[in-house]
């Protein structure tokens, strides 16, 4: 799929079994997202533009390279969103952090937005949404609709699970979006719950029902 990047490390592949494991208590299972956060963030941050720099070693005189252009934004959905936060600021800990709250209307399935605190600059800056579920794509499209409101104009959606119908809805309102994430599943179910998915990413986070 056109602009999707399924992150394949086995590593990756390896804790992602972990998280989708019933039996995986609220404990394990937040320190498991976090950790495949920040393995993914390796992917997401790859094409990161360098610059070459001067530094001195303790031996000599070095040439080095160092991230330069734009700064970096890190936007989680909440609530479920939170839980990757921390894996890539173990990377990345000068990225400044925002928040968008929605939630999902259980008749419509549709987001509603709660809550939005945004940096001041998120024009200059490289936006990263996190949410755990690309689902229906409803919440991605409105966190890309409220970022670009904001003035952004780089944004990227990292995920651990996506369902097509979260790509395609997401790609048909926002073409120019990628998708990082570490597995498409194979649909939706009449709730709107990925098959086979992980369950509520919120719920298992956080420990509630």
């Amino acid at each position: 799929m056109r602009n999707v990047y399924v992150i394949d490390h086995p590593l990756v592949q390896h804790k992602l079994a972990l998280i989708r494991d019933e039996r995986t208590g609220a404990k394990e299972f937040r320190e498991l997202v976090e950790e495949v956060a920040m393995l993914m963030a390796y992917e997401v941050t790859r094409y990161l533009p360098l610059e070459e720099v001067e530094i001195k070693t303790p031996i000599g005189p070095c040439k080095a390279k160092m991230i330069s252009g734009k700064k970096l934004g890190v936007v989680p959905i909440l609530r479920a969103g939170l839980g990757m936060v921390n894996g890539l600021l173990k990377l990345i800990p000068a990225a400044k952090v925002g928040h968008i709250g929605l939630y999902r209307d259980p008749e419509t399935l549709q987001p509603v937005e709660y809550y939005c605190k945004l940096p001041a600059d998120v024009g200059e800056r490289e936006l990263i949404i996190l949410d755990p579920m690309l689902a229906t794509g409803g919440s991605a499209v409105m966190a890309v609709d409220l970022l670009k409101e904001k003035g952004a104009n780089s944004i990227k959606l990292m995920c651990l699970i996506a369902a097509p119908e979260g790509i395609e809805a997401l790609h048909k309102k926002h073409p120019d979006v990628d998708i990082y994430t570490a597995a498409i599943d194979e649909r939706l179910n009449d709730h709107g719950y990925i098959v086979p998915g992980l369950g509520d990413a919120g719920d298992r986070l956080f420990g509630t029902k």
